[in-house]
């Protein structure tokens, strides 16, 4: 038996923990299957979501804020903030460019959240662009933060 089962086998709580598992790195896609295969939001999806949300609660409720706790208004505060696109028809469009790109959920949402400048910057934020056999060159990059750029600059 390797070390790995030796371990498992003396301390089963361990196994159940993920202790001996291989660890998780963003870098390389390796976050774990659940996680590759779930549908990520942007920022400014989630943003839309939850002002939406709120709109609902104001029209149902006299005083509104009885209706919403603090972390959802902190969540909406922080969504808000951090959203690089906020009109409805810009953040479809940020999606449809970046599902051009095969790209997983997770690529596409660190790119549309932090909006890299230059591929230089893509792949040091997503260096997975680079690697799994489906590399991307620095030209496509560049087309699609172009691509991005002119979504942002129409808004």
């Amino acid at each position: 038996r390797t070390r790995k089962e030796k371990l498992r086998v003396q301390y089963p709580s361990l196994a159940m923990s993920g202790v001996g598992e291989e660890e998780e790195n963003a870098a390389e896609l390796k976050i774990g299957d659940e996680f590759l295969k779930a549908k990520c939001l942007m920022n400014c999806e989630v943003s839309l979501i939850l002002e939406h949300k709120y709109e609902q609660l104001q029209l149902v409720s006299e005083d509104p804020m009885n209706q919403v706790s603090q972390v959802f208004e902190k969540s909406l505060q922080y969504v808000k903030r951090f959203s690089r696109y906020k009109n409805p028809d810009a953040v479809r469009q940020v999606r449809e460019i970046l599902s051009r790109h095969q790209l997983t959920e997770f690529e596409l949402c660190v790119l549309g959240n932090l909006c890299p400048e230059t591929a230089e910057e893509a792949v040091a934020m997503v260096p997975s662009l680079k690697t799994k056999g489906r590399a991307h060159s620095d030209e496509a990059i560049e087309k699609m933060l172009n691509d991005l750029s002119l979504v942002k600059r129409f808004e």
